[in-house]
């Protein structure tokens, strides 16, 4: 396991607010100071808009831009030309949908999702569904939280023409096997959009390894900035795909009625993008490859057999859901007897722990738990044992509060 306690000093909110146990880290990670310092320094310093000025602060903002994409391309095992900046893994999402699917699939074919995305991964494909009459499948779950991948032989089919599955759930915490279903997908010529939001913080990631045709994922969920993320997509795809949105340096040649477009990457980041943002997330990347991504999927195991293993000892009245095993990651979504998780997540708070409650942006999941909502407790490089010591003790608590509703 990796020192979480020699790590917490680099956050600056855990420093300043030691009372506070944070564990909704699948929602959005701190920052540490490094990452709060590169956006600082470089609006301070270095400041310039990226790819317009040909004067020296301009190329030097370029540059540290294009590092940024540099590192990020290192951290996924991925070519520079490949990583294009987005705002999200929402936009990331959108975009194959637009500049891909969009123009690609025709009535009949099949668009195959699972039952445990997230709204990111689901409603971008509805669009694409009703614009091109394409069909909509889900790979069934099993009831211990992991895809049923049975299933495969008779869900995929000549028709499928896109599978589209989350990399590790954000509510099961279940690591999904993609190079497998990529595999099978690859077969039937389907391409493959991998749904890393929760994957590419936690552990290492090989888009290559994992057969996949686009891979994307989330800065804010990785100790970056909000409002920058990055879409990965195979090479010989993305030049083939049209513009998601027209403008600025996304072009080569503009005439009165027509327009021709850059090579991918900038084709696909029309208008000023994100430069400070997409620098700082480079910087976190660095700081999470410098940690290692080994240890702390390691460490975010650990952590999650010990709250479980405790969970089921202590508080038999807390249901958990998703699979016990190595193919999961440090998240834990619950429900205390018959109490709404807002209630539950209410008055954790008063004990000074922070979780999510609610659907998680996955209610067909949610229903397929048959629960309305889970209160949600996810861990992170800095979480030590100590705070899931104290998110246990104040659940004690919080089950002796509402007794009566158990």
């Amino acid at each position: 396991m990796i020192a979480a306690r020699d790590i917490r000093p680099d956050f600056p909110l855990i420093v300043a607010r030691p009372d506070q146990v944070y564990l909704d880290s699948t929602a959005s990670a701190q920052k540490p100071q490094v990452v709060i310092e590169t956006l600082s320094r470089f609006y301070r310093e270095h400041y310039a808009n990226v790819h317009r000025g040909g004067y020296a602060l301009s190329l030097e903002a370029t540059q540290a831009y294009e590092n940024a994409r540099k590192t990020l391309a290192r951290f996924v095992g991925a070519d520079e030309h490949e990583i294009i900046f987005v705002r999200n893994a929402t936009e990331a999402l959108n975009l194959v949908a637009y500049a891909w699917a969009m123009k690609t699939l025709r009535p009949g074919d099949e668009i195959l999702l699972t039952e445990m995305e997230h709204h990111a991964n689901l409603v971008p494909w509805h669009f694409v569904a009703k614009q091109t009459g394409a069909k909509i499948k889900a790979i069934p779950i099993t009831p211990q939280g992991r895809l049923d991948l049975d299933a495969l032989d008779t869900l995929l089919t000549r028709r499928t023409r896109l599978v589209s599955v989350v990399h590790m759930s954000n509510v099961l915490g279940t690591l999904n096997p993609v190079a497998e279903i990529a595999k099978a997908a690859k077969e039937k010529g389907a391409l493959v959009v991998v749904d890393g939001a929760q994957s590419a913080p936690h552990l290492p990631v090989d888009v290559k390894g994992l057969g996949a045709d686009f891979f994307a994922f989330s800065g804010h969920k990785m100790c970056g900035p909000t409002g920058i993320g990055v879409l990965w997509g195979r090479y010989e795809i993305l030049e083939q795909m049209e513009p998601f949105l027209g403008g600025g340096e996304m072009i080569r040649e503009v005439y009165i009625d027509r327009s021709t477009y850059a090579r991918p990457p900038q084709r696909f980041e029309a208008g000023t993008p994100a430069i400070a943002e997409a620098v700082a997330l480079g910087a976190a990347a660095e700081y999470l490859l410098g940690v290692g991504m080994e240890n702390i999927w390691k460490h975010d195991q650990e952590l999650l057999e010990y709250a479980l293993q405790r969970l089921d000892e202590e508080l038999p009245e807390v249901q958990t859901f998703g699979p016990r095993g190595p193919d999961r990651g440090g998240v834990i979504a619950f429900t205390l007897g018959s109490v709404h998780a807002h209630d539950v997540a209410c008055a954790l708070d008063q004990h000074g722990i922070a979780v999510r409650a609610g659907h998680h942006c996955a209610q067909p999941l949610h229903r397929k738990l048959g629960v309305p909502a889970t209160a949600r407790a996810s861990f992170y490089l800095y979480t030590t044992q100590e705070d899931v010591d104290r998110f246990l003790q104040a659940m004690k608590e919080v089950r002796g509060f509402f007794k009566d509703w158990l």
